[in-house]
């Protein structure tokens, strides 16, 4: 973990959550890029939670991030039935543009790493024709097969990137970046798992009203199906939230 102070957490069936903002967020990253030193960010939501359970190497990179989003519209409804707060979603795909964002304002170099062939490039293609002053977004398609971690580091690194983001899917993309992270010397590193795809248009995301409401995952369940047993985890959580007094509590 790095030196940088990290706001006050949550903890759900073990897992931490930061009691963040988008705005917090930001303040955060851009005192981690002027630190300089590695960091890795984890965007929480109740499918990492149930995870988590069942596999530990997960939940400890998940326990020894140096900041984890909630990102997940259960896991606010699950502080607020406990009666713990958690003030605000902060999802991976939003904070993806304003990241760019940032970026442009400050001058930091981003690295898009993963997806599907084109994805990738397309997203920070759009990015960029959004956010005048951004410099160039480093792109690369890769795995995390551990035969090609020496080219890809070789990459990040020649492009001096201030922002990492892996595209991986999880938790394969959060495991990737706690093993190399300390090779790669970025001050920001997450993982994104869809978010290019959203950005590209190759995935339309939820309307906002659906964001609102939390349905998020039911518009996605809509868009691919393929995901029901993914999605198996919500009612999980949901029930070990009910029954288990000290699912969730204040660290």
């Amino acid at each position: 973990m790095s030196s940088l102070p990290a706001p006050g957490h949550r903890l759900f069936l073990s897992v931490p959550v930061h009691d963040v903002t988008y705005a917090e967020t930001l303040d955060w990253i851009e005192c981690a890029v002027a630190a300089g030193e590695p960091c890795q960010l984890c965007t929480v939501n109740p499918e990492f939670v149930m995870a988590a359970q069942k596999h530990a190497q997960f939940r400890r990179v998940l326990q020894s991030a140096d900041l984890c989003l909630p990102d997940g519209q259960g896991l606010l409804w699950a502080a607020r039935w406990r009666g713990i707060a958690l003030r605000e979603r902060v999802a991976g795909s939003t904070l993806l543009g304003l990241l760019a964002g940032s970026a442009a304002t400050h001058g930091w170099r981003m690295f898009f790493l993963g997806a599907a062939p084109g994805v990738a490039a397309r997203a920070a293609a759009i990015l960029e024709q959004k956010h005048p002053g951004l410099l160039k977004i480093e792109t690369m398609e890769a795995g995390p097969h551990p035969e090609q971690a020496g080219q890809i580091i070789e990459r990040v690194r020649a492009a001096r990137a201030n922002i990492l983001l892996v595209a991986f899917g999880a938790p394969t993309q959060e495991l990737w970046i706690d093993r190399y992270r300390d090779d790669l010397r970025v001050p920001v590193m997450m993982g994104v798992g869809g978010a290019f795809d959203f950005v590209a248009g190759v995935t339309p995301r939820a309307p906002l009203w659906a964001q609102r409401l939390g349905l998020e995952w039911l518009h996605r369940l809509w868009m691919q199906p393929w995901r029901w047993q993914r999605m198996l985890a919500l009612p999980r959580f949901a029930w070990a939230i009910l029954i288990r007094s000290n699912a969730v509590r204040t660290a």
